[in-house]
Parts: C-alpha cells; sequence; structure tokens
C-alpha cells in the first residue's frame, strides 16, 4: 500500500490502432501478475502515462499523442477506471510522446513539433496552459527520420536542477533549467552531441545520480555518460549494441530500465523482438551486453521495473500484450512469468 492505495498498473494504448485508452490493473503482490480491472478511452491515444500525488490523492497524467498534442489528468483514488479531471489541456506541440513531473510542472516532450513544454500544475495537480514551450533546431543525416528535431523524452535529474530533453531528429540530449522566476519553457543550458544518425530515443539516470545513459533508436546502442549535477554537464564516455553480435535486420530500439541496485539494465528492441540485458561497472561508467532474451510478444514500445524492483513488464505494441518477467538476481537475466492481452499497448506506470 502507498498514501493508502493499492499499488495498480496503469496501461496505456493506442486508441487509433484498436486500444482501449488506459487500462487498468490488478498487481498480485506476490507473483507480480496483472488482472485486468478497468478501462477507460476518455482521451485519445494515450501513449504514454505519469503519476504522481497531490494533496486530494494519487492523480495520473497521460499524453493525448495526436497532432494537436494534449494532456490530460485522471483521479484514480477509486475502484474504478480512472477519473477524467477536467478536459485535455494543449500543450503546444503536435505528438507528444512523454511526460514527466517537475516541482510545480508537467513538462511533455513533443516529438512532431521538436519541442518541449511546461504546464504548471494548479489546486489537485489541474494542469493549467502551456507556460512556454521550448523549440529545438537541427537535423541528423536519416533521410526520413532526422529531418528535423524531434524531442521524445523530458526527464528532470535527480538533483532536480535540471531538466535533460532528448532530441532523436538532432542527435544530441540538450540539458535545460527551469525558469526560477516561475515559469516558463525550461531554459536551454548545454547540447550534447551524440554520434550522427544514433536517433537518441530515451534516458535513465544511474540509482547514485552520477551516470546518465541513452539509448538510440536508429543505431540500437546504448551510450553512457558521466553527468555532473553540480555544473549541468553531460560526457558520453563509450557505447554497447544493445543486439547480438551479427544481427543486421531492421530492429530499431524502444526503452530502457535499470536496476535499484545499479547492477543491471535492461533495455528492449523493437523488430528483433527483445530484451537485451546489461552490466553496469562498479562505477556506472561502463555497460557490458551480457545476452538478450525474447521480450514475449512483438513490437515492445515500452519497458519498466515493477513496484518491488524484482520484475520487468514490456508493452508489446502489434502483440498487444504486456508481459512480465521474474528477474534472476545474481545474472539479472528475466525469466517469462505471465502476460496481459491489451490491444495496442504503448506503457505501463504503477501507482
Amino acid at each position: 500500500m502507498e498514501h493508502g492505495y493499492a499499488v495498480r498498473a496503469f496501461i496505456g494504448s493506442f486508441t487509433s490502432a484498436g486500444g482501449r485508452g488506459i487500462v487498468t490493473a490488478a498487481v498480485d503482490p506476490a507473483t507480480g501478475a496483472l488482472t485486468e480491472t478497468a478501462a477507460t478511452d476518455a482521451v485519445a491515444d494515450p501513449s504514454y502515462l505519469a503519476a504522481g500525488t497531490t494533496e486530494s490523492g494519487p492523480v495520473l497524467y497521460a499524453v493525448s499523442e495526436t497532432e494537436e498534442g494534449s494532456v490530460a489528468a485522471f483521479d484514480i483514488g477509486g475502484e474504478g477506471p480512472p477519473r477524467p479531471l477536467g478536459a485535455p489541456v494543449p500543450v503546444g506541440g503536435s505528438g507528444p510522446t512523454h511526460l514527466s513531473l517537475a516541482p510545480g510542472l508537467l513538462l511533455t516532450a513533443n516529438y512532431g513539433s521538436g519541442s518541449v513544454s511546461s504546464l504548471p500544475l494548479g489546486p489537485g495537480g489541474l494542469p493549467g496552459p502551456a507556460l512556454g514551450v521550448l523549440r529545438h533546431d537541427g537535423r541528423g543525416p536519416h533521410p526520413e527520420r532526422q529531418g528535423e528535431p524531434h524531442a521524445h523524452q523530458v526527464l528532470p535529474d535527480p538533483s532536480g536542477r535540471w531538466v535533460l530533453t532528448v532530441d532523436l531528429g538532432t542527435d544530441s540530449v540538450r540539458v535545460c533549467a527551469l525558469d526560477p522566476a516561475g515559469g516558463a519553457a525550461p531554459v536551454l543550458h548545454s547540447e550534447t552531441a551524440l554520434p550522427p544518425g544514433t536517433g537518441p530515443r530515451h534516458l535513465a539516470f544511474h540509482p547514485a545520480g552520477k551516470h546518465v545513459y541513452v539509448l538510440g533508436e536508429l543505431r540500437p546502442t546504448l551510450t553512457a555518460c558521466r553527468w555532473d549535477a553540480r555544473r549541468g554537464a553531460l560526457e558520453p564516455l563509450g557505447e554497447a549494441s544493445v543486439l547480438p553480435d551479427g544481427y543486421d535486420l531492421p530492429s530499431h530500439a524502444s526503452a530502457l530500465a535499470v536496476s535499484r541496485d545499479g547492477r543491471f539494465l535492461w533495455a528492449a528492441n523493437r523488430g528483433h523482438d527483445s530484451i537485451a540485458v546489461l552490466r553496469l561497472g562498479a562505477g556506472g561508467d561502463e555497460a557490458e551486453r551480457v545476452m538478450t532474451v525474447p521480450c514475449g510478444g512483438q513490437w515492445p514500445r515500452d519497458l519498466v521495473l515493477g513496484p518491488t524492483g524484482s520484475r520487468l513488464y514490456a508493452a508489446n505494441e502489434r502483440s498487444g500484450d504486456v508481459t512480465w518477467f521474474d528477474i534472476d538476481a545474481e545474472t539479472g537475466v528475466p525469466h517469462p512469468a505471465g502476460s496481459l492481452a491489451v490491444p495496442a499497448a504503448s506503457c505501463v506506470v504503477f501507482a
């Protein structure tokens, strides 16, 4: 139990591809098994979700990955489906693919327009109109995917001083500061270039907060970086492939998760339809691929640790299911443990 509520899973899905919106599932505390309990299609294409806690109780936030681009908030304190808290709010950008919470703000990464938006959070966690939009500049060498910026993720760092934005179109990660006066878009502090054609999609922090791991979608690689929260500086250190040696068919890495003890990292591969297991060095500077295992479905779009940190959950978009795995604590290898049918599944969060 957290804050008086049982931990549940909330699964986003693409309504435009046959999904049912946001699916709620009970989580068996002993086995990690998911059992669907409710669903709502109150918002179109809720492809990414984030959970927060307010003075009124737990709140779930969802992007609407549409041309207009909006976010919606839901009360998840009851036993039924998530209850909309007002109408969706425009983000001032198109195709939002990610959102995260910062103090008093909701941040979105808008893939279609290559921008990051900040929205104020009012009483009860309700988002207000966008305060500001930071538009990215640049392009990469891929003729179809990198003709313009495509912000894919926005994530505060553990210190709370910085926001990192990942752009697939510009082969870079931007470090931004939030306006201390309250309020506008994140202010660009620095930009870190990755090898041309990497197409960075997502990143994750090491639990110690001194390293960042960036996952490339167009080049299926993991880049380990040193992170200096005092200076807001990101320094690439080296790469590791997330695919088996010699594999040369199309595959697009999508999401990653880091173990709570900082020993392992897992990355999802769409096309190869696998989960790569990587061992992290003692200091966090290095990542070494150990093996890959089948994801249990097709096109794993999201990968997340469960509430206890001992299980992995993959949202398999094209096979329409969420699969879960028990993690071997010594080797980091995930072992299949079950699945739940969720058409056009796109992400999983726990709250």
